[in-house]
Order: C-alpha cells, then sequence, then structure tokens
C-alpha cells in the first residue's frame, strides 16, 4: 500500500530514500535471508520468516483454518544462565505498513548500527507484518471482503504468537508506531509481565471517536461509494474510491512545517501529489499499491479500540512520546496530559514543532525522539 502508516506515504511522496522455535500450537517456518538488492547495510541483512498459526479465532467469532503471519529479524538472541532470551525488542508498525518500514535510513540507520541504541549485533530485532498488513494474511489473498473482521485485539493476539514462537518469554523493549503505538499500550496491559519497557510514538490511550474516527470513516465510505468497488468484488481496483482515500489520508498524514518548505511553489505541490497517486493506483511493484479492500479493513480495526479502562494494570517503564505537529492526535485535545499520570512508571513526551518533526510520522524519524530511547534503556537496565 502506497501510504504506509503515513510516514512511508510522506517519505515516498517526497522522493526520500527508505529504504527461532515453534510456538505452541503454531507452526513457524525458520526465517530466511531477504535477498539483498544493494549492498548489505551496518546493521546487517534482515532474516525473514512466516508463523502459521491454526485455526485462529478472530474476536468477531470468525475463524481462519490458516492465519500467516509474516516477520523479520535482525541479530541474534542471547541468553542469561536459566537459557531465558534477554535482548528481545518487538517494533509494531502502523496502518497500512508493514515491518519493512523500520528499515529507511531515518530508522534503522540512526539505530540499528554499530554502536547505536539497538545495534542489531546487541539485541534481537522482531519486525511483524500484522494481520492484513504487507505479507500476512489479508483481504487481498482472495478471500477479499469475507476476510474475517480483525481488530486491534487480534492483532496483539497474533503479534504475541510470533514472539512466542521465537522463545520470547520477555521483551527487553517494545516500541509502536501510531496502530503499533496503540498495540503497544495494549500489549502492557494484556501481558504485563512480558516486557521490560514500552515506548509508545504517536497515539493516544483512548477510544478513537470525533476527528480521529471521522477521517478514517470518510477512507472507508469514499471507497465504498465508488460503483467500481462493487461489494468488494471488483475486477480491478477502484480508482476514483481510492483517489478520495489517498486526498483524505495526504491531510491525515501531513506536516504543515517540512510541506510548507518543500511544496514551496504550486508546481512542486502538483508534483508531490502526482507521485503520491501515482504509487498508490499505478506503482510497478504490487506491494506498493493500494488494494481498496485491504484499506477497508485496516482503517476500520481500530472501531473497538479502548484501553483507557486500564492504564494502571501497565507494570513495565513506559516513555510515551508525540508531536505537537500530528494532526491524528492533536495536542490541543489534552488526552496526554490527562492519562498520562495514570501510568505507574511512565513519562509523557510531547515534541514541540520543529526541524525533526514530520506530522504524524514523526515517529519514525528517530532522530527526533532517540535521546528519549536512551534514557528509557538507561533506565530500565541495558542486557
Amino acid at each position: 500500500m502506497a501510504w504506509r502508516d503515513f510516514g512511508r506515504r510522506w517519505a515516498a511522496g517526497m522522493g526520500l530514500a527508505l529504504g527461532l522455535g515453534a510456538a505452541q500450537a503454531a507452526m513457524a517456518q525458520a526465517p530466511a535471508p531477504v535477498p539483498p538488492t544493494a549492498p548489505p547495510p551496518a546493521y546487517g541483512e534482515p532474516r525473514q520468516g512466516e508463523l502459521v498459526i491454526p485455526d485462529f479465532h478472530f474476536r468477531s467469532g470468525e475463524s481462519l483454518p490458516r492465519l500467516r503471519i509474516h516477520y523479520m529479524t535482525l541479530g541474534t538472541p542471547a541468553r542469561d544462565a536459566s537459557g531465558r532470551i534477554t535482548n528481545a525488542v518487538l517494533i509494531l508498525h502502523g496502518t497500512g505498513g508493514s515491518g519493512y518500514q523500520f528499515l529507511r535510513p531515518q530508522f534503522a540507520g540512526e539505530l540499528f548500527g554499530p554502536g547505536q541504541l539497538l545495534d542489531a549485533k546487541r539485541y534481537f530485532i522482531i519486525l511483524p507484518d500484522d494481520i492484513g498488513h504487507g505479507k500476512s494474511s489479508k483481504p487481498s489473498d482472495g478471500m477479499r471482503m469475507h476476510f474475517p473482521r480483525y481488530d486491534y485485539a487480534d492483532m496483539v493476539e497474533a503479534e504475541h504468537a510470533v514472539v512466542a514462537s521465537l522463545g520470547v518469554t520477555r521483551l527487553r523493549l517494545i516500541m509502536g508506531t501510531s496502530m503499533g503505538c496503540m498495540h503497544a499500550f495494549m500489549w502492557g496491559e494484556t501481558y504485563p509481565q512480558g516486557m521490560d519497557a514500552l515506548m509508545p510514538l504517536a497515539c493516544l490511550p483512548v477510544r478513537i471517536v470525533g476527528r480521529n474516527r471521522l477521517w478514517r470513516r470518510m477512507v472507508i465510505d469514499v471507497i465504498e461509494h465508488d460503483p467500481a468497488w462493487a461489494g468488494g468484488e471488483y475486477a480491478s481496483e477502484p480508482r476514483e474510491g481510492l483517489r478520495g482515500a489517498e486526498d483524505v489520508l495526504a491531510i491525515a498524514g501531513s506536516a504543515p512545517q517540512q510541506q510548507q518548505k518543500t511544496l514551496a511553489t504550486p508546481d512542486e505541490v502538483d508534483a508531490y501529489l502526482k507521485r503520491v497517486m501515482d504509487s498508490a493506483l499505478d506503482s510497478p511493484d504490487p506491494a506498493e499499491r493500494d488494494d481498496a479492500n485491504d484499506t477497508i479493513y485496516q482503517v476500520d480495526s481500530s472501531r473497538d479500540y479502548d484501553p483507557s479502562a486500564n492504564l494502571e494494570a501497565i507494570e513495565a517503564s513506559v516513555m510515551w512520546i508525540n508531536s505537537a505537529d500530528d494532526f491524528i492526535n492533536p495536542p490541543e485535545l489534552g488526552i496526554a496530559e490527562r492519562e498520562a499520570p495514570r501510568l505507574k512508571h511512565g513519562r509523557f513526551i510531547l515534541l514541540p514543532i520543529g526541524p525533526d518533526t514530520h506530522g504524524h510520522g514523526t515517529h519514525t524519524w528517530a532522530v527526533a525522539w532517540k535521546s528519549d530511547l536512551q534514557e528509557l534503556l538507561e533506565r530500565t537496565g541495558r542486557p
């Protein structure tokens, strides 16, 4: 999908460089090397893996005989005297994204290299593709709108299955961006003894209503009202519906100060919009093109998210970061300041608008918050 959690959407449009065991009741395929397309990065080539969970039951009451979850790993597990893995880091992507988004220079290039905060020689990094995303099971595989109506709880359960399949019983750190940020709060409540530290980036731990729900509904409606959508049984993508969805997403992921500088003329604005639409609708890479049904499911999966009742159950140390230029999580709502004191070992930071913030997509620009990550790692002890 072209929009890839908004941050990727912005980066692609601006032409920026983008860059083991068996689970209980599940079957894991050993990771295999990702075919290199360029010189190996400083942190090494990621390895791909696939977990197939048999007879997966969704909260909707539906089920799949085989739920496929794709993931990548970097680094090697380190174990203590009892054999427990001590250096595992789980990083969770956002709506429309995949684990690949974390291999971009602005993220991996700042964190995973030698001597960096999450040096892949010291940490075992796990990058899953959530249900409905990336190379994991999704509507566009063939079931279309008959695919089970998954939600965030289903996704967190599948993420946990991947972690368990790799022999990890306690994570050193969970980081999450946007949707992954929301999943991080859910992990903290659902598995309170499952991690040392949480770093949620770009979200709020409350029910999605107001403008946040409104733009999501708009994305779904504009696709479903395109006659070419045909109830999800289209022979080719409903282009006008997808164009309308991309228009909404362009605003949701916008970074006003950055765009004021980089889109400084009407021609530059027009060229940027054309690049976005070309990537979404006509990219030669099928993984980069939008699929209408996948988009509907992805945006709708947040419908019953609301961890607000159980924030006190989180035992891990939390470093929660939003940016002041985030359209999706606007600071003027005051929600973060209200909810953060309920975290036993938590700190909330609102990044002021500046040269290192990129709207909602600031979550993937590590330069903006990596000093805060360093503080969290030091506060919770390193392996």
